[in-house]
């Protein structure tokens, strides 16, 4: 994609989230969210919200107004083939279950795929007002406050690192447990619950590591630009390609990138 195309999908990603932003938060903190289970019975809990399906639903429809030849890869609808070579990925709210608590490490994430690559990322979260993008030549955190631009911190040692997951039952193997406890116990602190909200943090300097099993694309993708934009690294837990879901590992810095693969091997 040029810059030029990039930068007419980037204004339109801010549109998809400025709509997302009142319908989520029409039901965050509600009295009264009706959720339903759509798991299979070899799946765990897996939560949809009326929230979910009423934002993918604007975006989608945003999309076939102003982009009807690119595709559109969700969460809550089937999937729409591409014309243009160009994919939006979307997850209206990445953390369900940490929205149907009431705790705000959720966010709507919104990425665009060239084809080859996510090329654009925004993670937008309603509550807090925060909107995290990142492309290849920005990342950058928008609040009330202002906007500002995002750098990972330099650690490089596991011994140093601040390590997130979202749920240590995403692991589903005892090869993957035996892994992600080996790499949690050589680092300093580890905090679970965060959701897509560790990958901003660690865009934003305040950890160091992610590292997480299960993802879909669409739990993945938004996150990349941001977090590469800010000078971090996310691969598979083999130094692969992560965006088509499954392990991934972010890391704020090459070294750190270095030993944390290690440590899951």
């Amino acid at each position: 994609m040029s810059e030029t195309e990039i930068d007419t999908c980037l204004s339109v990603a801010h549109r998809l989230a400025d709509a997302a932003r009142p319908l989520a938060l029409q039901h965050f903190r509600a009295a009264t969210l009706a959720v339903e289970d759509k798991s299979t019975p070899d799946q765990s809990y897996d939560p949809v919200t009326m929230a979910d399906r009423a934002i993918e639903a604007e975006m989608r429809q945003i999309l076939a107004d102003l982009r009807p030849d690119d595709g559109v890869l969700g969460e809550e609808f089937d999937p729409t083939p591409s014309r243009s070579g160009i994919t939006w990925v979307l997850d209206p709210i990445d953390g369900t279950r940490a929205f149907i608590c009431g705790l705000p490490t959720w966010g709507v994430l919104i990425a665009v795929n060239d084809g080859t690559r996510p090329v654009i990322g925004i993670m937008d979260q309603p509550f807090t007002g925060e909107r995290f993008t990142g492309t290849a030549a920005i990342a950058q955190l928008a609040h009330a406050d202002g906007t500002r631009a995002l750098h990972t911190r330099a650690t490089a040692a596991l011994g140093d690192a601040v390590l997130c997951c979202t749920d240590p039952t995403m692991f589903k193997t005892e090869a993957e447990r035996a892994a992600f406890a080996a790499i949690s116990q050589a680092t300093r602190l580890t905090r679970y619950g965060t959701d897509c909200y560790a990958y901003a943090m660690l865009a934003a300097g305040q950890v160091d590591l992610v590292v997480e099993s299960s993802l879909k694309p669409y739990d993945i993708q938004a996150m990349m630009p941001i977090v590469q934009g800010a000078g971090g690294i996310v691969t598979d837990w083999r130094g692969g390609d992560p965006q088509h879901g499954g392990q991934a590992l972010a890391a704020a810095t090459p070294a750190l990138h270095a030993a944390a693969l290690a440590a899951l091997a």
